[in-house]
């Protein structure tokens, strides 16, 4: 596929997942994100499970490459400043005033390359009472009323994937995409501030709306019951899941799918309004039916019947389905150190061309050498650059 933002140059001083997902978004449509790292260290996620190449380091860091930089040392800094000054985007997630002591604030670098679109990721933005608060991935989701649609109401806990982090990366990618559109008209470049709480909150735009609208205050069970979703094992211990919606032919599929057709004239159930306010009592009755046959078979028959349902797979499974085979999700290249590395795909496909090529995360300072020398040079070489 081609390679889209060929022509973008991103510099990366992201750490964990916020500032590495934003550049990673950028680095699969084509630009060259220079990710700049701490010697010695680098990114805190490459050693959450040791070594310098966790899989925390990968998920986000595919598609870039790497220099190791000491900003206090003046040769350091010079080749960073070297980089700011060919850069279209500047991404960081620092908390708010790192950046500015550090001396690579909005102000600071924009004054330099006044075309620069500046990405600063925070917890809760760079203004306000809450500026100074350390935030993580539960942390933002709990501010923004999140948390309480995923958590069992019986039992507090945290539970599901790191979503306000990678949201928020997605968010800030489009954000900055905008803004090189602007740039394109302007020639002018943006300070673009995004918060893991602002993301939250937008992300988090239906459960606001009914609020709004209808004083309606949601739980985890609130969307499950009103689309008419459902999830059970199976007698293989495998789960399957079911997403009804409001067309009749859907429940009128699924009852005759586990033979009880006669469900649809039992008055708990007959009407959607009356399945929403008894979802507790269907739920009771279809259990124990779908644990009588496995997942494949149960599959099958809804397939056939035309109920809306997936297997419900873990990592393991997923992409080894014959849609996500013939999609060629997953992907692999060879690292000329770490080995094998593979991942899933970006899910764009253009002009009916999907993307298969990916550049393995890099290691620690592995494009060092080579950028310097195109700095040196004054060379302005995007793709490769090894």
């Amino acid at each position: 596929m081609t390679k889209m933002l060929a022509a973008i140059r991103v510099v990366e001083m992201g750490t964990y997942i916020t500032g590495p997902a934003a550049g990673m978004h950028l680095a699969d449509l084509g630009a060259d994100v220079i990710k700049v790292e701490r010697p010695g260290e680098g990114d805190p996620f490459r050693a959450f499970k040791g070594g310098l190449y966790s899989p925390h380091f990968q998920t986000y860091n595919r598609n870039k490459r790497s220099i190791a930089l000491d900003l206090q040392k003046p040769e350091d800094r010079a080749v960073f400043d070297g980089l700011i000054a060919e850069a279209d985007v500047f991404i960081q997630n620092f908390r708010p005033r790192v950046a500015e002591r550090m001396g690579f604030g909005p102000e600071q670098l924009r004054a330099a390359n006044p075309r620069l679109v500046y990405c600063a990721i925070s917890g809760f933005g760079r203004t306000g009472p809450y500026r100074d608060r350390p935030a993580f991935d539960t942390v933002a989701q709990a501010a923004a009323g999140y948390l309480r649609l995923l958590t069992p109401p019986d039992r507090p806990r945290v539970i599901g994937p790191a979503i306000a982090d990678a949201v928020t990366g997605q968010y800030a990618a489009l954000g900055i995409m905008a803004a090189l559109l602007q740039r394109a008209a302007t020639g002018q470049g943006r300070v673009i501030d995004i918060s893991m709480l602002e993301a939250m909150t937008h992300f988090n735009l239906d459960s606001f709306t009914h609020f709004f609208s209808a004083g309606e205050v949601m739980g985890p069970l609130s969307r499950p019951k009103v689309s008419q979703s459902y999830t059970f094992a199976c007698a293989d211990g495998r789960w399957l899941a079911i997403h009804l919606s409001s067309p009749v032919k859907f429940w009128e599929g699924l009852t005759d799918a586990v033979g009880r057709p006669d469900l649809r004239e039992d008055p708990r159930f007959a009407e959607r309004p009356a399945r929403i306010a008894n979802q507790d009592a269907l739920i009771a009755i279809m259990a124990p039916l779908f644990a009588a046959k496995p997942r494949d078979e149960w599959c099958a028959m809804l397939e056939t019947l035309g109920v809306p349902h997936s297997a419900a797979y873990d990592s393991d499974e997923a992409l080894d389905d014959p849609q996500a085979v013939h999609l060629r999700l997953k992907v692999e290249a060879e690292h000329p150190v770490m080995g094998r590395f593979r991942t899933v795909r970006p899910p764009y496909t253009v002009d009916g061309e999907p993307d298969l090529e990916v550049l393995p995360p890099p290691t620690l300072d592995e494009h060092g050498a080579a950028i310097r020398a195109q700095l040196a040079a004054g060379a302005q070489s995007r793709w490769p650059a090894a």
